[in-house]
């Protein structure tokens, strides 16, 4: 048996008892985690030191060595996410639903866990630790794939947290990492019915379209993140500069970045000039529209491909636009689904732009940068849908939970 199946069928034998855990030994468990993680801390960066040398050694940009990057102050963050995932309601065994129906049978309707989640994602190590707690703490087993440019990380991090599960009454096994680099690894997980109960993917486009065409697995779809900011006419010029900076420049290495400024005609008038300085001091290369480049003569020319590109970078497009109907078509056109803002003072505007655009996460005058799981106050998040079944934006413990039906009755048969 391969190394995929057969720690597949280790977590899959995990999961009948870990789902049988009250929440409370679920909650002492991850604090467990957290403290070993805090106390393995130079062991993890050892080994991130690692998968960073590697990198530079194979020119990744430094916009992805950044994700990949572990330090202690992150660890620190990843273990208080740990914590705070303790601390969340445990949406496991909820009652969503009862009715007594009119021959006297009672139905009641159960949150349940989905059973064993299969992960798939690329050079974010903190991905591994947040997946664990939350997949643990809805009672689901969980088979990691993470990406070789990680892979020492990863290991070093699950062997940190099966030695702490060791001591608790959540099953080491429960918590599996895929440790062969080969694609054909990722192509059996798709395969895997029986054994995974649903795959997440997390990670660029490629990644997420190979998931969603070829898993014969259930498949809940985290997005790539085209995202936009719309300049309109009535914005504000400094909330305006601070929202776009932030949204691009704070961290351009996640999904929740922007990628394309759309401004309206007459802010762009008087304003894109400016604002095209204060991205060139923050070492952003933008790429603009004619009009665009009218007032920003450095900007190189964009492209229809530029527009449909994922960046993750210190790179940013910028189209000036007739007003809001020209940028809601680009949105559909090019958005991934995945967070859209408008910045304006005209609030009809800002009610036709939430209304209309398709998308997980649609803001008004702030930063898409706040689409995260620990933003939204779910402690960590498992990914963020931009598919409309289940789930959808950033995905907490409820998403990790499927339901079903306990029926109470007397003797009742049908006729």
């Amino acid at each position: 048996m391969s190394e995929v199946a057969s720690k597949a069928a280790f977590a899959k034998r995990a999961a009948g008892a870990l789902g049988r855990l009250t929440t409370g030994q679920k909650n002492e468990a991850l604090l467990v985690m957290a403290d070993a993680l805090r106390r393995e801390a130079a062991a993890i960066i050892e080994a991130n030191a690692e998968d960073l040398e590697r990198g530079r050694q194979s020119g990744t940009p430094q916009s992805m060595l950044d994700r990949l990057s572990l330090d202690t102050e992150r660890i620190d963050a990843i273990a208080e996410g740990l914590q705070q995932i303790a601390v969340l309601p445990d949406p496991v065994g909820d009652t969503l639903e009862s009715l007594e129906r009119p021959n006297g049978l009672i139905i009641e309707k159960i949150r349940v866990p989905l059973g064993v989640i299969g992960i798939i994602y690329e050079a974010r190590p903190n991905v591994t630790v947040d997946a664990a707690g939350l997949c643990l703490k809805t009672g689901n087993a969980v088979v990691l794939r993470g990406g070789s440019a990680a892979l020492s990380s990863n290991r070093k991090i699950v062997e940190v947290l099966h030695a702490a599960l060791a001591g608790t009454n959540i099953p080491p096994n429960a918590l599996q990492l895929i440790e062969d680099p080969n694609r054909s690894s990722v192509d059996e997980m798709l395969k895997l019915n029986g054994l995974l109960d649903v795959i997440i993917p997390r990670g660029g486009s490629s990644l997420i379209q190979n998931v969603v065409k070829n898993a014969t697995v259930p498949v809940i779809e985290t997005g790539a993140g085209i995202c936009h900011t719309y300049l309109d006419a009535s914005a504000v010029p400094a909330m305006a500069e601070s929202i776009s900076l932030n949204a691009k420049v704070q961290r351009p290495s996640v999904c929740n970045s922007m990628e394309t400024l759309l401004v309206h005609r007459s802010f762009a008038a008087e304003h894109l000039t400016a604002l095209g300085e204060a991205f060139r001091s923050a070492k952003v290369e933008l790429r603009g529209c004619s009009r665009t480049r009218t007032l920003i003569p450095w900007a190189l020319p964009v492209t229809e491909e530029n527009f449909a590109t994922e960046y993750n970078d210190y790179i940013l497009n910028i189209k000036v636009v007739d007003g809001i109907d020209e940028a809601l078509e680009h949105i559909a056109r090019y958005g991934t689904k995945h967070s859209e803002c408008i910045v304006t003072e005209d609030e009809e505007s800002a009610e036709r732009f939430q209304d209309e655009v398709d998308a997980a996460a649609v803001y008004h005058n702030a930063s898409t940068r706040f689409t995260d799981g620990f933003e939204f106050g779910y402690g960590a998040e498992i990914g963020i849908s931009t598919q409309k079944l289940h789930a959808r934006g950033p995905m907490g413990l409820p998403a990790l939970t499927s339901t079903k039906y306990k029926i109470y009755g007397n003797g009742q048969i049908r006729s």
